[in-house]
């Protein structure tokens, strides 16, 4: 799915290197093997090309640029940067990607050139510096590129009528004859060739301007597909939100708390409507928002959901359901439901008074990505809706047997409770013989610490030795496997005045992994920046910090299961059973919840 996505803004390829004089002569040639090109952007919005090879990275900031791609059908290509006097001669590439990589880079400096103005030296001084990896192209970067390219066609063509029309008059005094309709060019669309027939129908059902539900079993990219919806939505009137903060940070939104201006929300629905109304910023965001996006939407109340829903109708004056708001909600009603107190039992989003009138199409996403062993997926299946055959229970108690240790990487034990957690990674910690390294974040604001500390969790002071058991917590380089939930081992620091963790992976590859720049969106269009490493200690992490994650190697303890669908969480948290260590799996620890079985049944019929 990621790799699918991530095609747009990066291509690993063989890569030559010229270095050009001022006369236009090769002054030096640099031949790199499986080299990568990657797509960023600064602090002050300038485009970056990130040269990879072997250990060795390399930044040029773009300017003026030429594409040649006569022989892109072949794999080959060229990048020259004017302003850096460098060449990149392309080879041995994948012709769709080649294609879909200088697509982008040519809309993205088009539309760079359009909007960029020119920042001072006392400006760039005041900078955090900052790198993050450019967004893929949407409907406003498509159409912005249409419309300028219509109007240089246009004005080309009044040029060449004006230029006529003088040599006529000139020479026999005759009229021109009506000039014809400009030009066709070739309209950009954003392609949907990595989409399965689900995918496209839900796609299809947000251009219509539809109220919908899309949904899917673990694994089903509804990630990746919300994602694109961003992408082809209008940024200034989106609002993308989420029930949790780590789930708002994966997709570049907000919680859905913030957004809406209610605090937690346990107040009266008259109290939430007269607390978001005294909020100026508040009421400025849901007026301007036209599609609200809402993530992880099972682990939102009923009573909540309800409570927004009136918000948006009486800030906006509007009695259509939720203001006259288009919903895109995703989520999966099998997996984690929203978090209780005590023995209170929590009414689920779709037994909200709202729900009905407020979505109008639901849809199920059917096609799993994240494992490809059909018997695992349908153990999965049959769990995800709680049916646990004979045959399941002994297939999942032969996994105890597993060793998914390899190459020094232990699995990751998956904990119920997030006391455990923490008591197993210090304990583990502090075993190690080393001299800890801390580091602490580096927050471009200090008063939204705690906001951010919910956002990022486990970011604010990360203490590591030699030895240490590690996770990545972003995606670094998805061409060599660095995503999200990759498991290594910290088999050393490098020798600077900071030193930086290397890391061993799971490939056997090793890295030296550098502060990274995470971008939060705190309130309204407050943005902040924390600067850390993209690291967590990872012998052991909740079921509920592990949703959305694909785990290598993964051992758990199911006997003190609390929920419906923790376990399903859980299970299918692992790519393949050959990854998989169950210790202590009994039936019984597999449920679900009989108003979410009832509510999928009539998904599936009106499918």
């Amino acid at each position: 799915k990621v790799l699918a996505m991530s095609e747009n803004t990066s291509i690993t390829c063989n890569i030559c290197v010229e270095s050009i004089s001022g006369s236009k002569n090769v002054v030096k040639r640099e031949t790199i093997k499986n080299g990568n090109l990657t797509l960023w952007r600064n602090e002050q919005k300038e485009i970056v090309l990130l040269l990879t090879r072997s250990k060795k990275e390399t930044k040029f900031v773009l300017y003026d640029i030429q594409i040649h791609c006569k022989f892109m059908k072949e794999g080959k290509g060229s990048i020259t940067l004017t302003n850096h006097n460098v060449s990149f001669l392309l080879s041995n590439c994948p012709p769709k990607n080649l294609r879909q990589f200088f697509k982008v880079l040519s809309v993205k400096m088009t539309r760079f050139k359009q909007q960029h103005n020119k920042i001072t030296d006392r400006k760039k001084l005041l900078m955090t510096s900052q790198i993050n990896e450019i967004s893929p192209l949407n409907e406003g970067d498509i159409a912005s590129v249409n419309k300028m390219r219509q109007t240089i066609a246009t004005s080309k063509l009044a040029d060449g009528i004006n230029r006529k029309r003088k040599l006529e008059l000139t020479t026999n005094n005759q009229t021109m004859k009506n000039a014809g309709p400009p030009p066709k060019k070739t309209m950009l669309t954003l392609k949907t060739e990595n989409l399965n027939s689900d995918q496209k129908k839900v796609i299809n059902l947000v251009k219509q301007g539809r109220n919908l539900f899309f949904t899917g079993s673990a694994g089903t990219g509804k990630s990746f597909l919300l994602r694109h919806i961003v992408g082809i939505l209008p940024p200034g009137q989106t609002a993308v939100t989420a029930s949790t903060g780590v789930a708002a940070c994966h997709i570049g939104g907000v919680t859905l708390h913030s957004f809406a201006g209610i605090g937690s929300g346990s107040a009266s629905i008259e109290n939430c409507i007269q607390l978001a109304k005294s909020r100026p910023a508040v009421v400025k965001q849901w007026k301007a928002c036209r599609h609200l996006i809402i993530d992880e939407i099972s682990m939102i109340s009923g009573d909540f959901f309800d409570k927004i829903e009136a918000v948006a109708r009486a800030v906006r004056g509007s009695m259509d359901p939720f203001g006259g708001i288009q919903l895109i909600l995703c989520g999966d009603f099998f997996q984690l439901p929203p978090v209780s107190k005590g023995k209170e039992t929590v009414k689920l989003c779709f037994q909200s008074k709202s729900w009905q009138p407020c979505v109008d199409v639901c849809w199920e996403l059917k096609h799993v990505y994240r494992q490809t062993d059909t018997k695992f997926i349908q153990m999965l299946q049959d769990i995800r809706i709680g049916r646990c055959t004979a045959k399941i229970e002994e297939v999942l108690k032969a996994t105890k047997l597993n060793k998914t240790e390899n190459n020094g990487i232990l699995a990751t034990q998956l904990c119920t409770h997030k006391e455990n957690v923490q008591l197993c990674n210090k304990n583990q910690l502090e075993k190690l013989p080393s001299d800890p390294i801390v580091y602490e974040a580096q927050d471009s604001t200090t008063a939204f610490t705690d906001i951010i500390d919910k956002m990022l969790p486990d970011t604010k002071i990360i203490t590591l030795k030699k030895g240490a058991q590690v996770m990545l917590n972003k995606n670094l380089n998805v061409g060599k496997g660095m995503v999200n939930g990759a498991r290594g081992i910290v088999t050393g620091f490098t020798k600077s005045e900071q030193p930086l963790p290397i890391v061993r992976f799971l490939n056997g590859d090793e890295h030296t992994i550098k502060l990274e720049c995470w971008t939060v969106k705190v309130v309204c269009d407050l943005i902040v920046v924390r600067k850390q490493i993209p690291l967590k200690l990872a012998w052991a992490i909740s079921i509920h910090k592990s949703q959305g994650m694909s785990l290598d190697c993964v051992e758990m303890s199911l006997s003190r299961v609390f929920e419906c669908g923790q376990a399903y969480v859980a299970l299918s948290r692992a790519r393949n059973l050959e990854g998989l260590r169950v210790l202590d799996f009994q039936a019984s620890c597999v449920r679900s919840n009989v108003h979410v079985l009832r509510f999928y049944r009539r998904i599936r019929q009106e499918q």
